[in-house]
């Protein structure tokens, strides 16, 4: 069988990463393993919309995906805001399925994101433009498994993804450096 590159899933990982970190690394390398994506966008947004301000400055937050990502051919860290003139994920997606041609989108999130997806822009738009691959993390299962939206879905969208749960997470980084520094960053 012939596989047209439009045919094949394309991966979206998007965040603020404030910073980012070596669990996000493993997230994106289970999910490439896992689901045979031709790629996967790590999309850095300047602001995540749920939270106050950044920590790192978006140029630093870049600087630093492209370093854990280091010379992968399969990941590709992106900053959209400018272009697409927003951070919002429903326009993110948009953005993507017009660009890559193709139809199949996955969004990967972890669970502690499920928890809040039914405060994001446009969440249902979400959920029928693509899959979300949903990566478990310590202390946020149960309580992401019972949201009302993955009732709403009854699941056909939403995929639960077993795997080692990352008990790592950019807040805990950010509290070690306030411990260490105080208010300053490295």
């Amino acid at each position: 069988m012939v596989v047209n590159f439009k045919d094949k899933p394309v991966g979206i990982f998007g965040g603020s990463f404030d910073p980012p970190h070596n669990g996000h690394l493993k997230i994106v390398k289970q999910s490439l393993k896992k689901f045979k994506f031709e790629k996967i966008y790590w999309v850095v947004t300047k602001k995540n919309p749920l939270k106050k301000k950044a920590f790192f400055s978006i140029d630093e937050r870049i600087k630093k995906s492209l370093k854990i990502v280091g010379k992968s051919s399969k990941i590709h860290v992106v900053y959209l805001d400018k272009i697409i003139k927003s951070s919002k994920t429903y326009k993110v997606i948009k953005y993507f399925l017009k660009r890559e041609k193709t139809k199949l989108i996955y969004l990967i999130i972890g669970s502690d994101n499920l928890i809040t997806f039914h405060k994001w822009d446009n969440w249902k738009k979400i959920l029928k433009l693509s899959k979300v691959l949903v990566f478990l993390r310590r202390g946020y299962d149960k309580k992401a498994k019972k949201m009302v939206l993955t009732r709403y879905n009854n699941n056909k969208n939403i995929i639960f993804i077993k795997s080692k749960k990352i008990d790592i997470s950019s807040s805990s980084i950010r509290k070690k450096i306030f411990k260490i520094n105080g208010s300053k960053k490295n």
